[in-house]
């Protein structure tokens, strides 16, 4: 006896096209196919629901924040056509969705990405934003300089440069590309004069001294590397692995920091998941673990004093 042929697989975008009408229609059919595709969220969204709602209503030029006014709104062709573009290249190709709609935001920053630089995320935004630095730096208005280390997009050093309006900035990279994207970034926010775009790896084209380091350095693991979600491989590598242990870029940082800081300058770092083995490589270090929405072993900071003391490597 033959088996009975399985029915042919529907073509659901072609089918969605011919009968979805309301921006309800498309959300619940995004979530859908997310779900049976099984798509890792990792870059701003946490489930299939808040990304599709996000992709659906920066798509259609709506507030991020405000679904439910327009859930029953009619689409028109062309709107719909774009939508299931959008949800089927995430499907198919896995690119997260900031970079299908070449826009990441950072709180209330909104910032232009592709894919040279990785999707903005760093839990340092949140401490300039809030303003919780601001115990390791006494006097905001005495921050005259400022360092943004593997700058990326540029993100952090615009926030800096807005939450210390008294400091120039340097935003650091290794990647022209990477400093490509984030000339435009410089440019729509209007801070060019403040701003200086440097390519040089890590300190070694830069001069004097800084009040403010900051740094988001790639700190995945080797390991972790070989595991990471079909997402992440859309992003540049070299802005994600740091050697076996994840360390590489932070151990130069925590080494050659000291030379590049006043004498009451202080050093921002954010090393991801690493807090344990961070802690048992360099034991002299009094690392202050900063609160963030992510718990407090992700960001440490520490004063040049506590720098001097360890040994070059």
């Amino acid at each position: 006896m033959q088996p009975i042929p399985s029915p042919a697989e529907p073509n659901l975008f072609q089918d969605a096209s011919a009968h979805l009408i309301t921006i309800r229609d498309l959300l619940r059919f995004a979530v859908s196919r997310y779900e049976q595709a099984e798509l890792f969220f990792g870059h701003g969204s946490s489930s299939a629901y808040d990304e599709a709602a996000w992709l659906i209503l920066r798509a259609l030029h709506l507030p991020a924040d405000r679904l439910e006014p327009f859930l029953d709104a009619r689409l028109l062709p062309a709107e719909r056509d774009t939508l299931l573009g959008l949800i089927k290249a995430r499907v198919e190709t896995r690119k997260p969705a900031a970079y299908l709609l070449n826009e990441a935001w950072l709180g209330d920053y909104r910032f232009y990405v592709d894919e040279r630089v990785i999707v903005p995320r760093s839990f340092i935004a949140e401490l300039i934003r809030d303003e919780a630095l601001l115990p390791w730096i006494e006097y905001p208005e005495l921050v005259n300089r400022a360092l943004d280390l593997c700058t990326g997009s540029g993100c952090l050093a615009i926030m800096l440069a807005d939450a210390f309006p008294d400091a120039e900035v340097d935003a650091v990279d290794i990647s022209p590309d990477a400093l490509a994207v984030a000339e435009i970034n410089v440019k729509t926010y209007g801070l060019q004069d403040r701003v200086a775009l440097v390519m040089s790896d890590m300190f070694n084209s830069l001069e004097g001294r800084y009040d403010l380091i900051i740094s988001n350095p790639p700190y995945v693991d080797a390991p972790s590397v070989a595991e990471l979600p079909a997402e992440y491989l859309h992003e540049p590598e070299l802005a994600l692995g740091s050697g076996e242990d994840g360390l590489d870029a932070v151990r130069e940082i925590l080494t050659r920091a000291p030379d590049f800081l006043t004498d009451q300058g202080v050093l921002v770092v954010e090393i991801g998941h690493n807090r344990l083995v961070l802690e048992a490589a360099f034991p002299e270090l009094p690392f202050n673990w900063m609160p963030t929405s992510g718990g407090d072993g992700f960001v440490f900071v520490l004063s040049r004093g506590d720098l001097l003391d360890l040994a070059p490597l």
